[in-house]
């Protein structure tokens, strides 16, 4: 194919990747719809995803392809996608989605459940890219469902809003099976003596169709029944070499319609129900003959409901890519039209000068990297001088560098500077590592703000007005901030101990009483030492106000909990990030402490360094 005469993107090519446990697909977009290079790789020959994918952007037809001005991605994985690290099931990979946005060099990396880019593809298929079985048309922007069955079974559905789609994440494949005839009630039986719920997923997958041959095998008293895969079973339905396979594959199409036909009433899915994943397709004229469709109405007094609805099997080669593409697409779209701030460079670069036009084409390919960089390193990776970064900034009528920053960043993460907690790794650059860690404390910090339980900081601070003493209980590098605490709650007139060694902290908590409390710090919550100084408090009476990890042993000591949680790091960065967040919850603490005692109505607890005897040139030095 001539790449020259494509209409391509303007911003080059993009790459798509479908990543499940065996293979690793990929595939670049050169403009809408038009797919090149596709390739597949096995995972196992790779011993991490960013060298399947350098491996694939390298490769003769990806270069030929453009694959050198790739800026922004979209990656599919078979599993949920919950935060910024991702785990492949069934193989090894594992990755930060931001450390491999950076390493590949990409403006944009968007990694998506495969599921719910395969329903996204749904209103993009063409019609010679799916097959309809039976009747029923689709009434225009309704609802629409989707069912796939493969390794296991996926139900999914789009949901049309504002001239948008939006995919439902969904379990549906786990709701329980209900058998509609007799075979059904006795495949049901086979298979509760293997399992004890039985799912449609249970059925209606690769194993299942393997359990259905099983169960149907003992049905008709095939004692010698030779053990065969979900693929041979289906291959000898095929041929119709296998009567038990035959019966097998039959009773699958069966139990599927009846199940495609629930999803269609869930959803209201008047917009078509699709059928994917790997095992559908693949029966091809079999399955237009089986007793799916008629399953699929059968519904007592709704089956004319449900003959309105059709079913499409769906036979595009890359449909998931699809549905990827169109995820990415609509995710540049929004941040485009968030950014006006580029749309301004765009439509100024050809007024600019070649050196401006540097400036303009690398912020342009990386927008979110120069939020974090010095001006000295804007120019050197854009190939200028300093002062042309700064003409740069005038000509698109900003004042200098730092507004430019912040015009940029209030536009791209819609007026808020978002910031996410990023994986510190050895491999780094001082640069990164800085933008890392500085970042991450911010994240944190943000994350207390937005997570603290006010009602228990409320609760802490009357728990320590109220103690007659406070006894700081911590190990490790809480100490430190135990001992801020103490100098703290002196000053504010509160009797507190503070003792560094175990011993003498167990002995002393074990002569508190009642009216007393245990301030026990402690990032983990499962130190025995600690716990053992806890557990002696609480055997006095004393309420115990915990700053720890929810969940923790000691969590479940407390009387009061201040809850702290965070992401683990490949470098162990976490101590110190909880330990500025103990200093912050601590400081919370002394600043309510401080506020409640200085009003009218407290009484006016006097400082500890008020009320002691000091000369005045003293008190003035310290």
């Amino acid at each position: 194919m001539n790449f020259d005469l494509v209409d391509r993107f303007s911003d080059g090519p993009r790459l798509l990747a479908d990543i499940g446990g065996t293979n690793a697909r990929f595939v670049l977009e050169l403009s809408p719809g038009q797919f090149a290079a596709p390739s597949v790789l096995s995972c196992s020959e790779f011993s991490s995803l960013i060298n399947a994918i350098k491996h694939y952007l390298d490769s003769v037809a990806a270069q030929a392809a453009g694959a050198q001005r790739v800026c922004h991605a979209a990656i599919a994985v078979a599993n949920p996608v919950e935060g910024d690290v991702v785990k492949i099931m069934n193989n090894d990979w594992e990755f930060s989605t931001e450390a491999l946005r950076l390493s590949l060099g990409f403006d944009t990396l968007l990694v998506v459940n495969d599921f719910t880019a395969l329903a996204m593809a749904l209103p993009h298929l063409q019609p010679d890219q799916r097959l309809q079985v039976g009747g029923g048309v689709a009434r225009a922007t309704s609802v629409i469902g989707l069912i796939g069955s493969g390794t296991g079974l996926g139900v999914s559905g789009l949901i049309p809003s504002d001239g948008r789609w939006t995919a439902l994440g969904s379990e549906g494949g786990h709701a329980s099976f209900a058998p509609c005839d007799q075979r059904e009630m006795d495949v049901l039986a086979f298979a509760w003596r293997e399992m004890p719920h039985v799912s449609a997923e249970r059925l209606l997958s690769g194993r299942g169709l393997e359990l259905i041959y099983r169960a149907l095998g003992e049905r008709a008293g095939k004692s010698d029944l030779v053990k065969l895969s979900a693929s041979e079973v289906t291959s000898r339905a095929q041929d119709e070499s296998c009567p038990i396979c035959i019966e097998a594959v039959d009773c699958f199409c069966a139990i599927f319609g009846s199940v495609a036909g629930n999803v269609a009433m869930t959803l209201g899915a008047l917009g078509g129900i699709y059928i994917g994943g790997g095992i559908v397709p693949r029966l091809g004229p079999l399955f237009a003959r089986s007793p799916f469709r008629r399953r699929f109405e059968a519904k007592g007094r709704l089956a004319n409901y449900l003959a309105q609805i059709p079913t499409y099997v769906i036979t595009a080669e890359y449909p998931t890519f699809v549905g990827t593409s169109a995820i990415l697409a609509e995710n540049l779209k929004q941040v485009r039209s968030e950014a006006p701030i580029l749309e301004e460079i765009r439509q100024q670069r050809a007024r600019m000068s070649p050196s401006e036009s540097k400036v303009a084409n690398w912020v342009l390919k990386s927008p979110r990297a120069l939020l974090g960089l010095p001006i000295a390193e804007i120019a050197q990776q854009a190939g200028v001088s300093q002062p042309t970064v700064i003409r740069f900034c005038r000509t698109i009528g900003v004042s200098g560098v730092a507004d430019f920053k912040l015009k940029l960043a209030s536009a791209l993460t819609g007026g808020a500077i978002s910031l996410s907690h990023c994986h510190v790794e050895t491999s780094d650059t001082d640069v990164d590592l800085a933008r890392k860690v500085l970042g991450n404390n911010a994240s944190a910090t943000l994350a207390l703000r937005d997570m603290l339980d006010v009602k228990s900081l409320t609760a802490g601070i009357k728990l320590l007005r109220n103690a007659r003493r406070v006894e700081l209980l911590s190990t490790g590098s809480s100490r430190v901030v135990a001992e801020d605490m103490q100098h703290k709650l002196l000053n504010l007139g509160i009797v507190s101990n503070c003792f560094s060694d175990p011993n003498s902290q167990e002995i002393s908590a074990g002569l508190l009483t009642p009216d007393d409390v245990a301030l026990v710090i402690s990032r983990s919550g499962e130190t025995p030492e600690l716990l053992r100084a806890t557990k002696a408090a609480r055997a006095r009476g004393a309420n115990i106000l915990a700053v720890t990890a929810s969940g923790s042993s000691l969590a479940k000591l407390a009387n009061v909990l201040l809850a702290l949680n965070h992401t683990k790091d490949d470098l162990n960065m976490v101590p110190a990030i909880v330990r500025l967040l103990q200093l912050m919850l601590l400081d919370l603490l002394a600043a309510g402490l401080a506020r409640s005692d200085s009003t009218p109505e407290s009484g006016g607890r006097r400082p500890a360094i008020d009320a002691l005897d000091i000369p005045p040139a003293i008190r003035q030095a310290g």
